[in-house]
């Protein structure tokens, strides 16, 4: 069985030696670039099956990384690994096509456990695309293979994370689903900082909704959401 490969891209050599090796020694085969401007070559020459991207980077930063990233290749999984908290800066982030956030500093346990997460949610929602290209979600038509939401006026593309919300939201709908289940299910974790960046992607599935308004996202409070199709 060939290794799980990762392109690791981060400037503090200490950090970046620690992080290869411990990887390497659990299984993992990782590619170092530490220099944010050679990062989309590597990315290109050798595609690795999820990336962990430093934010603060010479040359070019993570956020411009993942967006690079995101012109070629859609699918693999990209996780941050940042100092910064700040809502604003998660929502730049997952704009940009980030599955998921670490914040520094961070056990090896904490990011193998979200690698693994990540990669099991992209075979999760190839599994559901093969199974069935287009859902008609009311006005709108819901593609999770492709990762695309669609009206009269515009397809709208989402991101992985902002597909696999959607998805869980519709199978489940006129039911409540516990937060903590979306938030096990979709980041392997139901920390506080998990819960401000579903906060955050509620948000953004419900302004991706606007347009037809028979469809709800209603926060039952202290339990979690209902999707409503009226």
């Amino acid at each position: 069985m060939s290794k799980t490969k990762i392109l690791y891209v981060e400037d503090e050599v200490f950090l970046a030696k620690i992080v290869k090796e411990s990887l390497e020694t659990r299984g993992y085969e990782v590619q170092l670039e530490m220099d944010g401007g050679e990062a989309l070559a590597r990315f290109n020459a050798d595609p690795p099956d999820v990336c962990v991207l430093d934010i603060m980077l010479p040359n070019k930063d993570g956020f411009s990384i993942a967006e690079e990233i995101r012109q070629v290749n859609n699918a693999v999984p990209i996780i941050f690994l940042t100092a910064k908290t700040q809502t604003t800066d998660l929502v730049k982030g997952f704009h940009t096509g980030a599955n998921d956030y670490i914040r520094k500093p961070f056990s090896m346990e904490e990011l193998i456990v979200r690698i693994e997460n990540a990669l099991r949610n992209r075979n999760s929602s190839n599994s559901v695309g093969t199974q069935k290209d287009s859902i008609a979600i009311g006005n709108y038509l819901f593609n999770p293979n492709r990762q695309t939401l669609t009206d009269n006026t515009e397809e709208k593309k989402l991101s992985f994370r902002e597909s696999e919300l959607l998805r869980l939201l519709y199978e489940n709908k006129e039911k409540i689903i516990d937060r903590r289940d979306i938030l096990n299910v979709l980041w392997g974790s139901d920390s506080f900082f998990n819960s401000r960046t579903l906060d955050v992607y509620i948000t953004k599935i419900r302004g991706y909704l606007k347009n037809d308004p028979s469809l709800q996202i209603i926060t039952v409070k202290g339990i979690g959401y209902r999707f409503v199709t009226e």
